[in-house]
C-alpha cells in the first residue's frame, strides 16, 4: 500500500517514517500542484503549488495506515499555515495525501477527532488539508535519504 503526507522539510519526515515497522521503502518528492516535472528550485519558488512530501510503502499488515496517520500528526505542527518551524512556504504545507476512500476517510475521522481540545496538544485549529493524492514527482536523488546519507537525526540544524 501507498501512503503520501507532506509535513514541512521532506529529509525529517522520511528519516521518521524510514524508522517505522512495516514501512517497506520511502521516496521524497512534490505533489499537490500544476507544475509538471518540478525541480526543487522550482518548488522553492512558491510558483508550482507543490508541497515537499514522502511517499511510502508500507505492509498494512504490519503498519496500519491509523498508526502512520499518529506518527504523522504527532511529528509536526498540523496547526500551522504553510509553515513548519523556519520552513515557510506554501511547500511546507501539511497535507494528507489519501489514495483510496478508506484513506481518506481515516485521515477526516482522525483529524476530527485529533481537533478535539483534549487532544489537540496544539490548542488551535488544525489547518491539514486532506485531498487525493496527485502525480508524485520524485526529487533528486541528493534529497533522497538526505539525513541518513549525512549522519545527522534531524533537520534542525
Amino acid at each position: 500500500m501507498k501512503a503520501t503526507f507532506a509535513a514541512g522539510c521532506f529529509w525529517g519526515v522520511e528519516e521518521l517514517f524510514q524508522k517505522v515497522k512495516g514501512v517497506k521503502s520511502t521516496c521524497v518528492g512534490y505533489t499537490g500542484g500544476t507544475f509538471k516535472d518540478p525541480t526543487y528550485e522550482d518548488v522553492c519558488s512558491g510558483k508550482t503549488g507543490h508541497a515537499e512530501a514522502i511517499q511510502m510503502e508500507y505492509n498494512p499488515l504490519e503498519a496500519s495506515y491509523e498508526n502512520l496517520l499518529m506518527i504523522f500528526w504527532d511529528n509536526h505542527d498540523p496547526t500551522t499555515l504553510n509553515q513548519q518551524g523556519p520552513d515557510i512556504g506554501e511547500q511546507y504545507r501539511s497535507v494528507v495525501f489519501f489514495h483510496t476512500p478508506e484513506q481518506e476517510v481515516a485521515a477526516k475521522a482522525m483529524k476530527e477527532k485529533l481537533q478535539d481540545a483534549s487532544l489537540n496538544k496544539f490548542n488551535k485549529k488544525i489547518v491539514t488539508q486532506i485531498i487525493p493524492a496527485s502525480q508524485f514527482y520524485k526529487a533528486e536523488d541528493y534529497h533522497q535519504q538526505y539525513l541518513q546519507k549525512r549522519g545527522l537525526a534531524h533537520c534542525n540544524f
